[in-house]
């Protein structure tokens, strides 16, 4: 990584580890940008990637190569794949400032410094694992890096600060472990019943292009702006939104300089309470289902490691609400009479589910 050249974007495709922090720095101090590559993708998508934002170098950890790439500004730290959910993934400019404003305003909000410990152990492509990284380097707080998630060693580790998702949460639940050890779980990309974690978490809402979470358990970050827009879309502002996305034409920004995120939510007394992606809406015999709210309750049966919520096609209701669920015991899978019951008192009747489908997976950790 001593390589780098001012103005670079460098491909990093090694798997996490501590190394990352001194990478990253090493590239930040020769005025280059990182592009993280998830390495558990194959080698046509991680091709894929770099065939769209064009790096200038890739560096595996080991050997240093350079490309034909296009040069980043100089203002840009990192350049962040997208997840993709409206379409190809693109790739985030997030700037140095941007990077800074979100680590502060959350250790802020958190009451979080340079003393605390953090465990990384979210894939460091995503912002999740990136942010825990970045606070080593924008804080100087301690970070532990785990090269993959074993729900064990994170339940065991000694940080007392973290960052998951859902189902890294049901993961650990089911492996007889908690998270009570940590004073700090970040909870973000997709809702839970916090009796699943029996632990304090923070829920948090962001993407990629706000520098991750920006709001927590409802309310923004100081200095974030949220608003809904006339459709019932989340929008935001402030010093953590993107530079853009690079080489793209495209005008992401509303005209006044606000970020559209294609979730759909509501604003009730500055708490942000979030349905969904407005693509993912299901509308079965009539009234509006939000997958989120159904897989939240869904989550708390004990016989549930992971659910997505979705819409079957339907002649008599035009969808039906149809739970694909990962059972907590494949031997003993919970049965859709018994999800229902569960559902009963804690949902609307028109969103319990009126279908079970049981799967090894509902998504790629």
């Amino acid at each position: 990584m001593r390589s780098a050249r001012k103005s670079d974007l460098i491909a990093v495709t090694a798997p996490p580890s501590a190394a990352w922090l001194t990478w990253i720095r090493e590239a930040w101090d020769a005025g280059a940008a990182v592009l993280p590559v998830d390495h558990r993708l194959t080698r046509d998508e991680q091709q894929g990637l770099i065939a769209r934002a064009l790096p200038t170098a890739i560096f595996d950890g080991a050997q240093f190569l350079r490309l034909d790439g296009v040069p980043c500004s100089d203002d840009v730290a990192l350049v962040v794949a997208t997840s993709g959910s409206a379409g190809e993934p693109k790739a985030a400019e997030l700037t140095h400032d941007a990077l800074r404003a979100a680590v502060l305003s959350s250790a802020e909000r958190l009451g979080v410094g340079a003393g605390d410990s953090w465990l990384c152990c979210l894939p460091v492509s995503h912002m999740g694992g990136m942010l825990v990284l970045l606070r080593g380097l924008i804080m100087g707080a301690s970070i532990e890096v785990q090269s993959h998630f074993d729900p064990v060693r994170v339940a065991r580790s000694g940080a007392g600060c973290t960052s998951v998702v859902p189902t890294m949460v049901a993961r650990i639940h089911s492996a007889g472990e908690t998270l009570s050890r940590f004073h700090v779980v970040l909870v973000g990309g997709a809702a839970l019943d916090p009796s699943v974690a029996r632990a304090p978490l923070v829920r948090t809402y962001g993407m990629t292009e706000s520098c991750g979470g920006v709001v927590y358990d409802g309310r923004a970050l100081d200095g974030v702006g949220v608003r809904i827009g006339d459709d019932g879309e989340i929008q935001l502002a402030g010093p953590t939104l993107m530079r853009g996305y690079r080489l793209s034409s495209s005008q992401p920004f509303t005209s006044d300089g606000w970020l559209p995120t294609r979730d759909a939510g509501v604003l009730a007394d500055g708490e942000l309470q979030v349905f969904g992606r407005l693509d993912d809406v299901i509308i079965t015999g009539g009234e509006k289902v939000w997958p989120q709210e159904v897989e939240v309750v869904l989550r708390a049966h004990p016989a549930v490691a992971d659910v997505a919520v979705i819409g079957r096609p339907d002649p008599e209701w035009g969808s039906v609400v149809t739970a694909l669920v990962v059972p907590s015991d494949p031997a003993e899978p919970p049965l859709l009479d018994a999800v229902r019951a569960h559902c009963a008192g804690r949902l609307a009747k028109y969103k319990v589910p009126r279908a079970l489908e049981l799967v090894k997976s509902v998504r790629q950790m």
